[in-house]
């Protein structure tokens, strides 16, 4: 397949996306608008970024469908775990009818979440879980297969005998904590594969920058790099890039911000693992509602992730994934 004009790309991209937004009106069988508004807080990693963004438009259409308020809270970085336990405290003071969770830290945020459930708020964990035993429903990906996906791609692409680095997002968060896992677990079935380093950027692509420079000096024999999440992908890509190893350093990221996409088109990324950030948020939305109803809701609810490459990502299936609705 011949690299395609990037306006090209991005027109039927939009298309898609508009095509997938009106999807996005129906409700869920025996489930109904709520008769009386409720405020619903959501409470995410960080307060930028498009996968968090792609989040919030999910579950603002959920919310106008359900007659639901929604309050979006969230640390100005991943890594400022005090601070979103003081959101979550703030949401339990402010007496908030429900509130969905991405937890940065999976053991920091549980006592304050057994709080909110303490306090009869009902509270959904979406993308990267808790450790509570309250928590009503997880919403996100599969981390581990995620991971193991990402893996897969990469030894493919540097062969059985290889030199790879990790770069993760924020240690402690379990759905980075079970992408590398998965990643680890996969690499492990090959004895000519090597682990010859795990770092981690903290969300904050002047770090991935940074820790990709100090990965490829260490290790001049690198074969690949993996990148965990978005920001992690965006920093290691343009650093990769910066320094002349695109397509002989072999990349596969996480998520698909413009600027991942971008260097995919350009050969210095290979494959990118796609979530369902929209379904995240709308289903989170969707989840709260029936657990203020009393509807009982599953224990998980796996929204799936898909490796995109140069040759699938215009697929009328993949453009879905690239923007993702609900039906």
């Amino acid at each position: 397949m011949t690299r395609l004009d990037r306006k090209t790309i991005v027109g039927v991209l939009l298309i898609c996306l508009a095509a997938a937004l009106s999807a996005c009106t129906g409700e869920e069988p025996g489930l109904h608008a709520l008769d009386k508004p409720r405020n619903v807080d959501m409470i995410v990693k960080m307060d930028h970024g498009d996968f968090w963004k792609t989040v919030k438009m999910g579950a603002e259409v959920a919310a106008k469908e359900y007659n639901v308020t929604i309050t979006f809270k969230a640390p100005r970085s991943e890594n400022d775990i005090d601070e979103q336990i003081r959101l979550v405290d703030e949401s339990i003071q402010n007496q908030a009818d429900a509130i969905i969770l991405s937890a940065s830290d999976y053991m920091r945020l549980a006592q304050v979440t057994d709080r909110a459930a303490y306090y009869k708020i009902p509270v959904i964990s979406m993308d990267s879980e808790v450790a509570s035993a309250r928590v009503k429903s997880f919403v996100g990906t599969n981390n581990y297969e995620a991971g193991q996906k990402a893996a897969e791609r990469l030894i493919k692409l540097t062969g059985e005998n290889a030199r790879i680095g990790v770069m993760n997002f924020v240690q402690g968060a379990k759905n980075a904590d079970e992408r590398e896992e998965g990643f680890m677990d996969y690499a492990a079935r090959f004895p000519g594969v090597e682990i010859v380093d795990v770092e981690y950027c903290q969300s904050d692509e002047a770090e991935a920058r940074r820790l990709t420079r100090k990965i490829i000096a260490k290790h001049p024999e690198l074969s690949g790099i993996v990148a965990l999440n978005e920001v992690a992908s965006i920093g290691t890509a343009e650093e990769i890039q910066k320094l002349g190893y695109g397509e002989k350093i072999k990349l596969v990221t996480f998520d698909s911000p413009a600027k991942v996409m971008e260097l995919l088109q350009e050969g210095v990324v290979q494959g990118t693992v796609i979530q369902n950030p929209f379904n995240n948020g709308y289903l989170a939305v969707q989840l709260a509602v029936q657990a203020l109803e009393g509807i009982e809701v599953p224990e998980r609810v796996d929204t799936r992730s898909k490796l995109i490459d140069l040759d699938n990502m215009l697929w009328p299936e993949n453009q879905k994934l690239l923007f993702p609705f609900v039906k």
